[in-house]
Formats: C-alpha cells, structure tokens, sequence
C-alpha cells in the first residue's frame, strides 16, 4: 500500500494546526495527506439528546471534514487530499490509521504557562502504542513559526527554516531515530543540531564540589562519545550542517529550553511490550508537554 501521512482531525483549533503542518509535510515529501476524523459511538439513550440530533451529526461528521478538505486543497496546491471516516475509539482507531502511514499528525492543546500539559489522553496513548512516526502540533502553529525572523525580526515563510532539533542519547542511540532527523532537515535544506543531555552520578556530585576537573573529564567523555555516534552521519549527509551538544543537565529540559529555536524536534521512544498504560519514558514525557516546536516521536526497539 502507498503511504501516506495521516491527520487526525475533529474540528479542534489544535486539530486544525496538525492538518496544516501535516498538509506542508505531505507537500515536502511528495506523498498524498489523509485526513482522519474518528466517530466514536453514541450510547442509545444519548442519540435522541439536542446537542446529538441529526443536524449536529451532520454538521461534525460531514460539513467540518468536507471544507477542511476543500481548505486543504486551495491552501496546497499539489498536494492530494482525501478524507476518511472512522469509527470507533479515537486511540484505538487513530492507532490502527497510522499503521499504513509514513507518519501520523496529531494536534496537542497547548495551554498558557509553562506548566500547561500540551498532549492529551488519546495523543498520549497514540505515541506509546504506535510502531509509525508521530508528530504531536500544537494549537496555533503556523508555517512561519518553522523559519527564522526576517531582517524586521518577524519570523517569515519566506526565510530559512530553523534548524531541526535531535534528542540523542549517545549511549543507546537508534539508527531509525538519526536518520529520521536528518531526512527532516534534508527536506528543509536546513541544519541539524543535536543535543545529548546527561545528569551527573549521584556519587559524583560531592566530589565535583571539590575538583571540577572531574566535571570537565565527564564533559569531555559525552562529547567524544556522541561526535563518535555522529560522525557516519555526517558522512552520509554531507550537505547537513550538524552541530552538537553535550551539555550537563537534565535532558528534557535542556530539549525544552532548545526547542523554542527549532522548526522541529526529533525524539526516540523505546518500544514497549506490555499493551497496559501509555509508557513513553520521562524525556519524551517532558518534551510533548511542553515544547514550543513541533515534536516528532520516533519508536524504536
């Protein structure tokens, strides 16, 4: 089957932006976009309610998906847009949808404040159980939060992209992982900065107080060991420019902080067996909930 990237859509300001990041993604990579838009069954004794009656079934199930489309098409011109229709359980079914996808397009809530929590339920239960690419947006972006400021200081879809931002760790990386990253930024024609956060040993942290050569020593160790993991990379892909960072520090925050000058962020998560619970690892966890920039969940084994 041809793959395609897939949007989830259900009317939501948050949706809306994932469909237009998704539909600018279909266009860079040249496949078609489907939108996706979930109808989760009514109890009986609900269909009969006012807010549930056939002209609000309508509205939800045919004319949002159908100008969405149309929306789509005259904003991308090129770009193939088909609509779909499912039912059942929006984690289940959005699920089952990116099984055939080249990566699946969510919307996150983002709320005010640094402690908002940015992804749902359902987006939560997406990232941890599909095995495809998922790409959490949050409300409000706009193509030009993806480039960098114009000589007036306003970012424009006119300029450079920013650069693509990867979350590495460069003692268990996965090559799936890197080379999402680079495709992305292969893409943009923009540049690659990879950040490989790491915190101290507990039975360090005395010593440190008292030799910070010992502090430098385990600097330089990260380092070695992650230009080590990039440098077939940065064979393969020439043409990337690729900087790199090892800095000391909680690994999700240092994403975080990197984030609000990146187009978009790319993370690992490992594949986990068990079907119970939305485990996704603290990391992406910190990530998805508070990123400013599109972020890029990649499963792994």
């Amino acid at each position: 089957m041809d793959r395609t990237v897939v949007a989830g859509l259900d009317g939501s300001p948050e949706s809306r932006a994932a469909a237009e990041w998704a539909a600018r993604e279909a266009k860079l990579l040249g496949l078609p976009l489907k939108i996706v838009q979930v109808w989760e069954p009514v109890p009986d004794h609900l269909v009969q309610a006012p807010l549930l009656g056939a002209e609000t079934r309508h509205h939800w199930s045919e004319r949002i998906p159908r100008e969405a489309a149309e929306g789509l098409r005259a904003r991308h011109p090129g770009v193939e847009v088909v609509m779909e229709q499912l039912h059942g359980t929006p984690a289940d079914a959005l699920t089952k949808a990116a099984e055939d996808a080249e990566l699946l397009v969510l919307g996150s809530r983002g709320m005010s404040g640094v402690s908002g929590f940015m992804v749902g339920s359902v987006g939560l239960a997406v990232v941890a159980h599909t095995a495809r690419p998922v790409v959490l947006v949050r409300a409000g972006e706009q193509a030009a939060d993806e480039h960098q400021a114009d000589p007036a200081g306003i970012p424009s879809a006119a300029t450079p992209y920013r650069p693509v931002l990867l979350g590495l760790d460069a003692s268990h990386p996965d090559d799936s992982v890197i080379e999402f990253a680079f495709e992305a930024a292969a893409r943009r024609g923009t540049s690659l900065r990879v950040l490989h956060g790491w915190n101290l040993p507990p039975y360090y942290v005395y010593g440190l107080t008292a030799d910070l050569r010992l502090h430098d020593e385990l600097v330089g160790q990260h380092a070695a060991a992650l230009a080590e993991v990039m440098r077939p990379w940065r064979q393969k892909y020439p043409q990337i420019e690729v900087t790199e960072e090892s800095p000391s520090g909680s690994p999700g925050v240092r994403l975080v902080d990197a984030a609000r000058e990146a187009c978009l962020v790319v993370i690992g998560r490992r594949v986990r067996r068990s079907p119970f619970g939305a485990h996704i690892g603290p990391v992406a966890h910190a990530v998805l909930h508070h990123s400013t920039a599109p972020v890029a969940v990649v499963a792994h084994d």
